[in-house]
């Protein structure tokens, strides 16, 4: 898992659908962070999830699971949808609300509907909140999330796997291309080599684990866009110098197009997870 919201979609639907205990829930949160916090955005939202209003203050972890609740019902079908919105492709998201705008900002959401037909959506946007430690450091102490009402269940586009594996694919060849051309231009200013990069930011999200019901082919496609990903976050921290201008051309026009296709392979795959626990 590369963010919060994916984590929360895949464990809480597994959990929503019987195919995970709350505990795994949160043990899985707890790897992004030590403490969790819920806060609705406004009353409406406060009203169908019994979230605290007008005092607001911050609930803790097992309030996030009974909003998810509140909101989800007791559904036959998935109930939880992630969305990696981008400017330009707001898909999924009510127009014009402040929801709209803080998930845009964040580059990701959840969306909450039951799905028989309540009228209790909800969308939930994670921030971490930083505090500042005895020595000095800043850490991540909190992963907050922010409930807002919406005003019906959202309308998805369709992501399919299969399409979504196949363009990944190419991605990746491309991207393989691209790090070789990186190479080219040596090491960064601390000496660090781009494909050992690569592999240190692959093995921070290697802890993250899914669902055992998550398809074999889900989670190729997930490892597969961490690659990509992780070859897009290396690219850009390259400095210009470790690179030739024809190499770093020739790099960019190769990995400019790739976020997109990491974009919809992750949501096909996290779709599919979530898709899956309904069918064991």
């Amino acid at each position: 898992m590369w963010c919060p919201s994916a984590t929360l979609s895949v464990w809480a639907n597994a959990w929503l659908a019987g195919q995970a205990a709350p505990d795994d829930v949160l043990d899985a949160l707890t790897l992004w962070a030590p403490r969790q916090s819920v806060t609705a955005y406004d009353a409406v939202a406060a009203g169908n999830t019994g979230l605290p209003w007008p005092d607001v203050h911050e609930a803790g972890v097992m309030s996030l699971l009974q909003t998810v609740r509140a909101a989800a019902g007791r559904p036959t079908a998935p109930a939880i949808a992630m969305v990696l919105p981008v400017p330009g492709d707001v898909r999924g998201l009510p127009a014009g609300t402040q929801f709209e705008r803080d998930a845009l900002t964040a580059g990701e959401a959840l969306l909450v509907a039951d799905p028989d037909g309540s009228d209790t959506a909800i969308g939930l946007v994670p921030d971490f909140e930083h505090d500042d430690a005895d020595d000095n450091t800043s850490a991540i102490q909190t992963l907050s999330w922010t409930v807002y009402a919406l005003p019906g269940a959202p309308v998805l586009d369709h992501h399919d796997l299969g399409e979504a594996e196949h363009a990944l694919r190419s991605a990746v060849r491309s991207a393989a291309d691209a790090l070789a051309a990186i190479e080219l231009g040596g090491t960064d200013a601390a000496g660090d080599d781009p494909r050992a990069l690569v592999a240190q930011v692959l093995e921070t999200a290697r802890h993250h684990q899914v669902p055992d019901h998550a398809p074999p082919r889900a989670v190729r496609v997930l490892d597969n866009a961490a690659h990509v990903d992780a070859i897009l976050t290396v690219e850009g921290l390259m400095p210009i110098g470790a690179q030739s201008s024809s190499d770093a051309q020739l790099a960019g026009t190769a990995l400019r197009p790739l976020a997109a296709v990491v974009r919809s392979a992750r949501i096909a795959a996290v779709n599919a997870i979530v898709q899956s626990a309904w069918r064991v």
